[in-house]
């Protein structure tokens, strides 16, 4: 039996499914100012994370978000549903309000049901459905 530690997994990529991933990504590197790892195309894009995401050289680098292209893609329905959501972001800012023109102008959309009381976050979808939310 040995002493070592026992090596934890990193988080490295978070994948949204999607119809078109050099679109989504686009979208994603535009909303977030993370930019597109080079060799993206329609099936497949990494954005790169502020001082870059995780690799052998770097263990200690961000999670990266990617995209990948479904060919049967569905959007996701939301709230319920037959297609609900699997997962969604959270996107902190310091003021919702002076934050939403520009996701919108990016192509986002303001979601019907907007469940916070508080008006701590909102929903949005983004331009292939996902919802994602803008929290202060």
């Amino acid at each position: 039996m040995t002493d070592a530690p026992i090596a934890k997994p990193v988080l490295d990529l978070i994948i949204l499914d999607c119809p078109d991933a050099l679109a989504l990504g686009g979208f994603y590197s535009e909303l977030l100012g993370w930019p597109i790892e080079p060799g993206a195309d329609r099936d497949w894009v990494n954005l790169v994370p502020p001082g870059g995401g995780v690799s052998p050289e770097r263990p200690d680098g961000r999670p990266t978000l990617a995209f990948q292209r479904i060919e049967d893609w569905v959007t996701p329905t939301w709230p319920g549903g037959a297609h609900p959501q699997q997962v969604h972001l959270d996107l902190t800012v310091a003021n919702i309000d002076a934050s939403e023109p520009s996701v919108l102008a990016l192509g986002a959309r303001r979601h019907q049901h907007q469940p916070s009381k508080d008006g701590g976050f909102r929903v949005y979808l983004d331009p292939a459905g996902h919802p994602f939310c803008l929290i202060q």
